[in-house]
């Protein structure tokens, strides 16, 4: 069994759907194929949600209508039969009537992921119908039905696959089941979903409660690239990462992954595969339990991050100090992805849409407090990558952005932390002197 996983562009046209096709034509054997929803449609869930918050009537009418048209669009493209488009459409204005009744609801939270969840559900139903129209046939698994995550942070696999194992001996034997990403539910039992690009994450829980033989995560480009190709030209595929390289660059900002992505699967030292939809035949990048190089491998950003000073009213900064300011975070669920200590001050850093004020009301009793807000973390990862002999290239950096933080992670990761407007000249910069510099190093060699 593998588990293939398509991402929103993957999935948001009628072309990169019959791409998909093509793809699980030719992958053989059984496969779970997880789907996330059309890109843009969780968007257009939110600003419907925000309208439903605000009891605005005439705009949840008008955002439920744009969602039925923009999948009413892809139906018509795919289904030229008649009695069959009409099929299609019946069950997407049910499905539309559903979403309708929820928006009369009162807003909560418990609703909020019922109607966030909807844009998968949408999307499956259809492709699923689809495939199965032109011959190719599957079977269609609501993940409502076996993904029970009490934790995020530490979904029970074995609980998923007790569930999912015995739902697919109750359905219909196929080569292909589709079922949605994102989805799950929470430990009362309730609708809930893995966070945004929780996809990812579906399918390396998936892939881990039922032994799978590989994952294989399928997205707009080859592979996870050297730094971001976003805003850096000339970037390229990295051909393999160990678990702990991927795990580094998906915290630290790599957006090909969800954060949470990679662990599921490292236990079980199930590999996974990073590929493009729309160039398959792409070497791509595979992720595995083994280290095949050490040194550098990428460069990662990851953006909205806040500084915490924590100055001590005592003057000195006390083991007990630090460890109560540690505590406090993780009592209050907030990762501290970077940490820096002195004598009298200690700075964390924190990501900057969470909710602190319970935190600091804690803290200002016993430190002074100063908030930095629009930072920026940047790290470069790989394998003993403090063994690697153009490190000290990298600490040019400070030639050219004030750095305000740094961190050496455990042999594998360094980051610093800068302000926002820094991030792209600081990814450039570090771009030509670490990868150029390894270019040449590489033609000396050659030559």
């Amino acid at each position: 069994m593998k588990v293939l996983k398509f991402g929103g562009t993957s999935v948001g046209s009628v072309e990169s759907l019959l791409q998909v096709k093509e793809i699980l034509k030719n992958e053989l054997g059984k496969k779970i194929v997880v789907c996330s929803a059309m890109s843009g449609v969780t968007d257009q869930l939110v600003q419907l949600l925000e309208s439903i918050r605000l009891g605005d009537a005439p705009q949840i009418e008008l955002k439920i209508e744009r969602l039925r048209l923009r999948h009413q669009e892809l139906i018509c493209s795919l289904i030229t039969d008649q009695k069959s488009r009409d099929e299609f459409l019946d069950d997407l204005n049910g499905m539309i009537r559903d979403i309708s009744k929820l928006a009369s609801q009162e807003f909560t939270g418990v609703l909020y992921s019922r109607i966030i969840t909807y844009g998968e559900t949408l999307l499956t139903s259809i492709f699923s119908k689809y495939l199965n129209a032109v011959g190719i046939h599957n079977t269609l698994l609501l993940a409502k039905d076996f993904m029970f995550v009490d934790s995020i942070e530490n979904p029970n696999i074995g609980k998923v696959s007790v569930e999912l194992r015995e739902l697919l001996s109750k359905k219909e034997k196929s080569s292909i089941y589709i079922t949605q990403g994102f989805v799950c539910r929470d430990a009362q039992g309730e609708i809930s979903n893995l966070s945004r690009g929780g996809s990812d994450f579906t399918a390396t829980i998936i892939a881990a409660a039922v032994d799978a033989e590989e994952v294989q995560i399928w997205t707009d480009i080859d592979g996870l690239h050297n730094n971001d190709p976003r805003y850096v030209n000339g970037t390229k595929s990295i051909p393999h990462l160990s678990y702990n390289e991927a795990e580094e660059l998906a915290h630290f900002g790599a957006k090909i992954l969800h954060a949470n992505t990679v662990f599921p699967v490292v236990d079980k030292k199930i590999p996974i595969l990073l590929k493009s939809t729309f160039d398959p035949n792409a070497l791509g990048t595979v992720i595995s339990d083994s280290v095949k190089s050490e040194g550098l491998k990428a460069i990662s950003a990851k953006d909205n991050i806040m500084i915490v000073e924590l100055t001590s009213k005592r003057k000195l900064i006390s083991k007990n100090s630090l460890q109560k300011i540690l505590r406090t975070f993780d009592e209050h669920e907030v990762p501290v992805h970077v940490i820096s200590s002195s004598r009298t001050a200690t700075s964390v850093a924190i990501d900057n849409n969470v909710i602190i004020d319970e935190i600091l009301k804690e803290l200002e009793n016993f430190f002074s407090l100063r908030l930095e807000n629009n930072k920026c973390i940047i790290s470069i990862v790989g394998e003993h990558i403090v063994n690697d002999k153009n490190l000290s290239k990298f600490f040019e950096i400070s030639n050219v952005v004030p750095i305000k933080m740094i961190s050496f992670g455990v042999n594998n990761n360094i980051s610093i932390l800068v302000d926002s407007k820094y991030k792209v000249p600081a990814l450039e910069f570090l771009n030509k002197k670490l990868f150029a510099l390894v270019e040449a190093d590489v033609q000396t060699v050659l030559s």
